[in-house]
């Protein structure tokens, strides 16, 4: 393969102990849905319901990781990528998302770790990356306060089984967007709606982030355990008073809701006054269960936000202008292609107490251009240089940023937008599974090389 232009930004300019790495989620790579004793999970049932998923696609095969996942491996060893990101089926790994453990999920994940280190790439396991067993759905899922001893026992399974071998844990994948999209606004799932779901599910989330983390320092002392947290740059769309209160309040919504209680901070009510609303929740000694002191914290910023008042809108009082309605370059989601977002994100987070921030996704959905067996997806490259440049300048600024994890390695199954949205770096023929590295990947791999 040619070799890529990568002169103008070089990966010594990050520091030797920078991290490189690539994220991927369980339910959107692996397929085989119901295979070697496998539990039907939220986003199993979710799918098949008619209307919720563009096209009415489903991820029954997705990019079927589950069976080619050497052949997967071997592309990231090409790609010199150091850091593999991945989640854990939870049931996969107990079907009913209780006792008993399923053996031939514990050793399909085996096979994936043990794979990964004899290519030397370092597994990075996230644990929760939002597809709940059905059967704990049934019981109210994240609105049940079972919950939070549900996923303690199944990260004790996990620590059990792969913490001899595995160094790098993310406990949760982005509470605010599985509880807003699936709990509140019911376009995720488990396709539940309302405030008191909502609530209730992101009080029982933010228990169960300190207690798994809890599970894995118990268990594996030596662990570096973080967790994620989707990130958006938010700024008024004027100067008024209004649009800025308003934007303060999504800033809240968006950027402190969950992170504040795990740091100790406790939930931020005075800035987001529906928030109050949560003391119906909690129980004595809640708020002392809610933080841990994490290794390092994982942001994923994508885009940035344009906020104004709005009366029309119940609890925040504030709507966001869409790119299309500012006119602005966007991705095929719709998101605003604005790199600075990155920026100022890491400098927002740093005025937080935190050891280590790593960047643990970003990335673009563009169309793919396939010409004589070759994929061109120049604004996807362009997008992660530009990106890589923000966080250059917020490292040269002193701001603390240790790593950066392209979303996604392979296109996949993109949750709500079913198999239109492609992210990776690898392009994937959902007909035939085959596999062509796109110009972002070979770019990527030459910067890493």
């Amino acid at each position: 393969m040619n070799k890529v232009d990568t002169s103008f930004l070089h990966k010594d300019q990050f520091g030797q102990d920078f991290l490189w790495g690539v994220s991927t989620a369980a339910f959107q790579i692996e397929g085989a849905h119901d295979a070697d004793g496998k539990g039907s999970s939220i986003w199993d049932v979710f799918t098949s319901q008619k209307g919720k998923i563009k096209n009415g696609h489903h991820a029954l095969t997705a990019c079927d990781f589950y069976n080619s996942y050497q052949n997967d491996i071997d592309l990231i060893n090409e790609l010199n990528i150091p850091n593999f990101r991945f989640s854990i089926s939870w049931s996969r790994i107990m079907p009913t998302g209780t006792h008993p453990v399923n053996q031939a999920g514990i050793d399909y994940y085996n096979k994936i770790i043990d794979s990964l280190l004899a290519s030397g790439i370092e597994p990075w396991i996230t644990l929760y990356h939002w597809d709940l067993p059905h059967d704990l759905e049934v019981k109210g899922g994240w609105t049940n306060r079972e919950s939070v001893k549900w996923f303690s026992e199944y990260v004790e399974v996990c620590a059990q089984n792969f913490g001899d071998r595995v160094k790098n844990w993310m406990v949760i994948n982005e509470p605010s967007v599985f509880t807003g999209a699936g709990y509140f606004l019911g376009i995720h799932a488990p396709g539940k709606k309302g405030i008191t779901n909502y609530l209730k599910a992101m009080h029982h989330v933010t228990l169960a982030t300190a207690s798994g983390a809890k599970t894995l320092r118990k268990l594996i002392p030596e662990a570096n355990i973080g967790t994620t947290f989707s990130c958006t740059h938010i700024e008024p769309f004027s100067q008024t008073p209004k649009d800025i209160e308003a934007a303060k309040r999504v800033d809240t919504l968006l950027n402190r809701t969950f992170i504040e209680p795990i740091l100790g901070l406790g939930y931020p009510q005075a800035d987001l006054p529906v928030l109050k609303k949560l003391n119906n929740y909690i129980l004595e000694d809640d708020l002392n269960n809610l933080a841990f002191d994490f290794d390092f914290i994982g942001l994923q910023c994508y885009t940035r936000e344009v906020v104004k008042s709005s009366l029309l809108i119940p609890y925040i009082g504030a709507e966001l202008i869409s790119a299309e309605k500012r006119n602005v370059i966007a991705t095929d989601m719709g998101w605003e292609v604005y790199p600075p977002a990155l920026y100022h994100v890491l400098k927002k987070f740093n005025s937080y107490n935190i050891k280590k921030i790593i960047i643990t996704e970003n990335g673009a959905a563009f169309p793919d251009v396939l010409q004589n067996g070759k994929v061109y997806d120049i604004k996807r490259t362009h997008y992660i240089q530009d990106h890589l440049e923000q966080i250059l300048k917020a490292k040269k600024e002193g701001y603390n940023v240790d790593g950066y994890f392209v979303w996604s390695l392979t296109d996949n199954f993109e949750w709500a937008e079913g198999y239109n949205a492609r992210f990776g770096l690898i392009h994937v023929d959902f007909d035939t599974q085959q596999r062509t590295i796109k110009h972002s990947g070979l770019w990527f791999r030459d910067f890493l090389s």
